[in-house]
């Protein structure tokens, strides 16, 4: 039944948000990490300064994971994690930092991860864990 609810979910996202290609990512990779065994505490967390954004954050176990969602239409250009340059990592880890610091969670227990989607038929999703080692 569930499974019905999430394709008829789908298919209305698919003609409302026809061109938010990270929208969609968003809400792919939410569902995705779900139902992988992750606790979504947070998603597009923006720091108070506006200075980063974390598009997912969620508990794996005892580890604490900020996820950057990236999405394509298409591998035309590259796969969409290489959108991920040192200037996103930057401002991921300033964001973290600030998570990290209200949560009162050790840096110690914190994970980066990539969530790639290319929407194609059938979507791609590649889960890339700790992809900033």
């Amino acid at each position: 039944m569930i499974g019905l609810i999430y394709r008829l979910s789908d298919a209305i996202r698919a003609r409302t948000l026809r061109d938010d290609h990270g929208r969609r990512g968003e809400d792919l990779a939410h569902r995705y990490l779900r139902r992988r065994g992750c606790i979504v505490v947070a998603r597009n967390y923006r720091t108070a300064g506006g200075s980063g954004e974390i598009d997912i954050v969620a508990w794996q176990g005892d580890t604490l994971v900020f996820v950057e969602v990236k999405t394509r239409s298409t591998v035309d250009f590259g796969e969409p994690d290489r959108a991920v340059d040192a200037q996103k990592r930057e401002r991921l880890l300033r964001a973290a930092r600030e998570y990290l610091r209200r949560a009162e969670v050790g840096w110690d227990r914190a994970r980066f991860d990539i969530v790639s989607i290319v929407l194609s038929k059938p979507v791609k999703i590649d889960w890339m864990r700790d992809a900033f080692h």
